[in-house]
């Protein structure tokens, strides 16, 4: 949404308005053990393998690259090794961030790769199809 300001010497500033981001979570079975799915979400070499081309860490600083243009820097702010792993892109509102978490259904014992993201209300079915895309690839490179 755009909105203008007028001074009162008739100066125009646009102003931007940001929309709240909503949290949503996608559920994906998946057919590996817990430590197969961690070693591709909990390590920098298992995510360069699906979500990027290629993934520098430093400490808590992950900076992933796509082709040979694109960089985003992320911070680990949360991880629970063989559970989940929690990052903020550096460039994203605090309140957000983006998780990875194995879980187990005692039912169908199967593991699943539960994504925790934010996004603008218009964009969550952009942001799923996204991450249903990077998941697809993920499972077909693992055997998963």
């Amino acid at each position: 949404m755009r909105a203008q300001l007028k001074t009162t010497d008739n100066k125009i500033f646009p102003i931007l308005f940001m929309t709240k981001k909503e949290k949503f979570q996608i559920e994906y079975p998946m057919k590996g053990s817990a430590p197969m799915i961690w070693q591709y979400i909990g390590t920098e070499h298992g995510l360069s393998t699906w979500f990027a081309d290629n993934i520098e860490m430093n400490g808590k600083t992950f900076n992933f690259y796509w082709g040979k243009e694109e960089k985003r820097t992320a911070t680990l702010i949360a991880q629970r090794n063989g559970v989940y792993v929690r990052l903020r892109w550096e460039d994203e509102n605090v309140n957000t961030f983006f998780e990875l978490r194995i879980t187990y259904n005692e039912i169908t014992r199967q593991h699943s790769l539960v994504i925790s993201d934010f996004a603008e209300p218009s964009e969550i079915n952009d942001q799923k199809d996204l991450w249903d895309s990077q998941i697809e690839y993920l499972k077909r490179h693992s055997g998963m």
